[in-house]
């Protein structure tokens, strides 16, 4: 391999934000923060989360209603 080509990596810790479940990894980036990981993530645990419960079309109709 050629020398000196290759990005240095470094020990960093990446951290869920949802469940505050960290994973310590070797990456080329300093200390990373995620929204969602494997520990929190519906498909994984089995269960829905409802981030929007008020739809898209009611909020808009809400917003911009006339009268």
């Amino acid at each position: 391999m050629k020398a000196d080509i290759h990005p240095e990596l470094h020990k960093t810790t990446i951290t869920c934000t949802g469940c505050q479940t960290a994973y310590q990894v070797r990456t080329t980036r300093t200390d990373t923060k995620v929204a969602i990981c494997a520990s929190c993530h519906p498909f994984f645990t089995g269960q829905q989360k409802f981030v929007d419960t008020e739809g898209r079309v009611d909020r808009f109709r809400r917003r911009y209603q006339q009268g």
